[in-house]
């Protein structure tokens, strides 16, 4: 199965994709691990993306696209499938993405602003990369997977989040009408409910 992940900044994406990536066993194909590995292994397009990433630009849309193409082509995305993450951000990578991988079903996991605003403020995470909310918490601070302290990020914080809704609002919800109308997406209900009920719809909506 080929899945693309949709959703704003804390709407509770990585949540249920671990989830995901455990039950059909698909591999997780982030864009920011992809830049890591090419870049730690010296690839060409490795050092390409090092040239914009020293001086803290963005890399350009055509290149983002090559990395990924060639991490699709790997054997094990073929094989298994996977689960991008991070990938279309845009309406242009999304087009270019129907050049060499046919996506099963698109995942759009909505919450409201509102609801994400007010989430945020309460969102702790480890480095081994599990997050919490501090309504279901208590007063621990420590991770319940690998016993490591948890911390809040510096940009969970309402002005912060409120710009990189504005960002995700404009550049990647157009994305929803493009696989909308392919007949791919797949809407789930993320706010006020429990991490269970929700993968409960993602897991009933994929095998349909």
């Amino acid at each position: 199965m080929k899945i693309i992940f949709l959703g704003a900044p804390c709407s509770g994406k990585g949540t249920q994709a671990d989830r995901l990536l455990k039950d059909f066993d698909i591999v997780h194909v982030s864009t920011g691990d992809i830049f890591r590995a090419n870049i730690s292994q010296g690839t060409p397009l490795g050092l390409e993306v090092r040239k914009y990433t020293e001086n803290g630009l963005l890399v350009p849309d055509s290149l983002t696209v090559e990395l990924v193409k060639d991490r699709l082509s790997k054997p094990d995305c073929q094989s298994k499938g996977f689960l991008l993450d991070g990938f279309p951000r845009t309406l242009s990578q999304a087009v270019a993405l129907e050049s060499f991988a046919k996506i099963d079903a698109v995942v759009n996991l909505c919450v409201s602003d509102e609801a994400i605003l007010k989430r945020v403020s309460g969102r702790w995470m480890c480095k081994c990369g599990a997050t919490y909310s501090v309504d279901t918490l208590g007063e621990s601070r420590t991770c319940e997977r690998c016993g490591g302290a948890l911390y809040q990020r510096a940009d969970d914080n309402p002005a912060t989040m409120q710009k990189r809704l504005e960002v995700y609002n404009t550049s990647t919800l157009p994305l929803v009408e493009f696989y909308r109308g392919k007949g791919i997406l797949v809407d789930i209900n993320g706010e006020n409910r429990t991490p269970d009920e929700i993968y409960l719809d993602i897991k009933e909506a994929l095998k349909k």
